[in-house]
């Protein structure tokens, strides 16, 4: 069995750590706003799959206290991506391995730079979930993770297939990590964007209007040709194929009712946004390709945008700035 530290125990981080402790691995949770809860109470996982409790469960307040481990899981906000190499390296000993299970583009990078590539992974998790109450994880469907190794070794990638696999994860070795990345964006891009751009909506609120779902699409099929051209740039011969991948997304995302994504949730919270990971870096990525991405620059405009005005760092106007105006 494993030691694993899983560093930003969110929803993402808690569901599959506990997946993890529950096949008998030593899990270490790194935890702030519900540590004491779960000192107090163990880790409760609802799902459709079985709800279970984990009880006592290993959290501490530090990555000090955690110590060195096998495996590091990081699953930060990418917002946080600034605080996750003070926050790992405490857990790294010498044969740890990480995890980078985080959104967006140019996260292994940072990582490599940090620890080494050949101790770097990344992983993309398809799943849809959310926090509860303090302690409480509320799982709603799916929960695939798709990974790959920084520096494409496959037996590096088998060790992390089969450590996941090992708790009951379906786990999918993509063709590359690159391709990985992207193949989560095609979601991430259109429905974390609209959810926001929309005015803070759900799912279904995006597939039920017309409009809303023709700029999903669009921005679907612009995430799939940059990143045909940044494989190809990379000298792989990996593709996605842009009518089965909107097939799939949209029907996938029919069957998990009116989700609210994470980026709406940190909206609505008035919470910095993965705004750059998610949109930014991909519609730069593009650029520097060579290919025209429309939809996404606007997405990642408006959402930028958007951001800015909720957290209250650029002024928006108020009824008494157009009083007597109308």
């Amino acid at each position: 069995m494993a030691t694993v530290a899983v560093i930003g125990a969110g929803a993402v981080g808690c569901y599959y750590g506990a997946l993890l402790a529950r096949a008998g691995h030593d899990v270490r949770f790194l935890m702030r706003r519900d540590l004491e809860a779960v000192r107090k109470g163990g880790l409760d996982i609802r799902s459709p799959r079985g709800d279970f409790r984990l009880k006592p469960v290993a959290a501490f307040g530090s990555p000090e206290e955690i110590g060195p481990v096998d495996w590091v899981v990081c699953s930060l906000k990418a917002t946080a991506i600034e605080h996750a190499q003070r926050l790992v390296a405490p857990c790294m000993g010498a044969g740890t391995r990480v995890l980078a299970l985080m959104n967006g583009l140019g996260v292994e990078e940072r990582f490599a730079a940090w620890f080494g590539g050949e101790r770097v992974f990344g992983g993309m998790a398809f799943v849809c979930i959310n926090r509860g109450d303090p302690g409480t994880v509320c799982h709603l469907e799916y929960g695939r993770v798709s990974i790959g190794h920084y520096e494409d070794d496959p037996a590096q990638t088998e060790a992390l297939r089969a450590l996941l696999a090992s708790g009951g994860i379906e786990v999918v070795v993509a063709p590359n990590l690159r391709f990985a990345r992207w193949e989560k964006l095609c979601w991430n891009v259109p429905f974390n964007g609209l959810s926001v751009a929309a005015g803070g909506v759900g799912t279904q609120s995006i597939l039920a209007d017309e409009a809303l779902s023709r700029i999903a699409e669009n921005a679907m099929r612009e995430v799939v040709a940059a990143s045909n051209a940044d494989l190809v740039a990379a000298g792989s011969a990996a593709r996605l194929d842009a009518g089965q991948v909107v097939e799939a997304m949209f029907a996938q995302t029919r069957v998990i009712g009116d989700y609210r994504t994470s980026m709406v949730i940190d909206y609505v919270l008035e919470r910095e946004l993965e705004v750059e990971a998610i949109l930014g870096e991909p519609s730069r990525r593009a650029r520097a390709l060579g290919v025209a991405t429309p939809t996404i620059d606007a997405l990642y405009g408006l959402v930028r945008a958007a951001d800015r005005h909720r957290r209250g760092e650029a002024p928006v106007l108020t009824p008494d700035d157009v009083k007597g105006q109308w």
